[in-house]
């Protein structure tokens, strides 16, 4: 059976044996029981640890003979993991939104050691509990025994968590502006433990291009480009900004890079000017959560002269927050914008439960 099989068959048990409870069924011992808590609880912000595992599982169910803890090619009578991983693990994991990294749970320091996940380990996986878990879920894995069941607990745990953030997010109707600047702003500024606060930024501006993409002549014919992965490399998406629209050719025509707490720099601008100097793009807009830093505006407005003058290009610094002020001022109906930035957080897989969650009680707050 192939490794793809095996894992939707896997799922497919998991997801029968939970029923509509949210009890994990399983006769596995208290001990492993508890490491593999362990390493379900913190599945979202140590998203690697839960790949390795997964992966180790799988591999060791189809070639029993592998020492799984010998995870690379390098470590004698090794294997791939990682290869084996970002060909079968992740892609499942995102698949079923599983939490997941973006590639390979094998591009972490903590786990690409090149040595064995032995009692000697030496990577730096914290906190200490989850490091035992992680080892001593390793060692039962390599022993060979239940590893069904293993995988059955692993994915009825990730189910129940997944199931559980599942949310229905409020829409308030008819705010004033000031209202819905003071609520994106509380929503982009509140602390969370799960990565992926500064993808909120990037979405708002993009609720508000869907809007003004019907609403003003200057995109009369122009496309709006489906908003990009969170993890999608500029280089590798033959796209400029985070937010892109295109001519009619589908030429580059005006362009957003957000910023999360990071002051616009004249580097900032060098580096943008990098991204679209071989395009014809007519805007290029740089805006952060930040502002512009003060001390280089000078330089930052010698930047943008310069690159008019060689290229053509009308490259906007501005701080985010004054620019939705103004996009929201021109739209007809600004409960568009909310439905439309509410729609966009439900939908983006690098937005987690309590970023949802965290918009909800601050709606409840007003």
């Amino acid at each position: 059976m192939k490794p793809s099989e095996l894992l939707k068959k896997a799922y497919k048990k998991a997801m029968k044996a939970l029923g509509s409870d949210d009890v994990i069924k399983s006769d596995l011992d208290d001990e492993i029981s508890r490491h593999l808590k362990e390493i379900l609880s913190r599945s979202e912000s140590a998203k690697a640890v839960l790949t390795v595992v997964v992966t180790s599982l799988i591999y060791k169910i189809q070639h029993p003979e592998q020492d799984i803890r010998n995870h690379q090619t390098s470590i004698e009578n090794g294997y791939s993991g990682r290869t084996f991983d970002s060909k079968y693990i992740t892609p499942f994991l995102k698949s079923v939104k599983f939490p997941a990294m973006a590639e390979s749970g094998w591009l972490t320091r903590s786990l690409e050691q090149k040595v064995p996940y032995d009692s000697h380990y030496s990577g730096a996986i914290r906190p200490s509990s989850l490091k035992t878990g992680f080892l001593e879920t390793i060692d039962f894995i390599q022993k060979g025994d239940k590893l069904d069941e293993v995988l059955s607990f692993i994915f009825q745990g990730l189910i129940i968590q997944r199931n559980s953030q599942q949310i229905d997010l409020a829409k308030p109707l008819n705010l004033p502006i000031s209202t819905i600047i003071n609520l994106l702003t509380k929503h982009f500024e509140s602390k969370y433990s799960a990565d992926g606060a500064s993808r909120l930024p990037v979405v708002a501006l993009y609720a508000a291009y869907q809007c003004l993409i019907n609403e003003t002549k200057r995109f009369e014919g122009k496309l709006l480009l489906h908003i990009e992965s969170h993890t999608s490399a500029d280089s590798r998406s033959g796209r400029i900004g985070d937010i892109d629209i295109v001519d009619e050719k589908g030429r580059a025509f005006e362009a957003v890079e957000v910023k999360h707490g990071i002051p616009i720099t004249v580097q900032l601008v060098k580096d943008a000017f990098e991204k679209f100097k071989s395009t014809q793009v007519n805007r290029y807009y740089l805006l952060s959560t930040a502002n512009v830093d003060a001390s280089q505006n000078i330089v930052v407005n010698q930047e943008i002269e310069r690159i008019k003058n060689i290229h053509g290009c009308h490259v906007i610094v501005n701080g985010l927050t004054q620019s939705l002020n103004y996009y929201l001022r021109l739209l007809s109906n600004t409960s568009e914008f909310i439905e439309n930035y509410v729609s966009l957080i439900e939908k983006d897989t690098a937005l987690k439960f309590e970023h949802k969650k965290q918009w909800n009680t601050i709606i409840s707050e007003m």
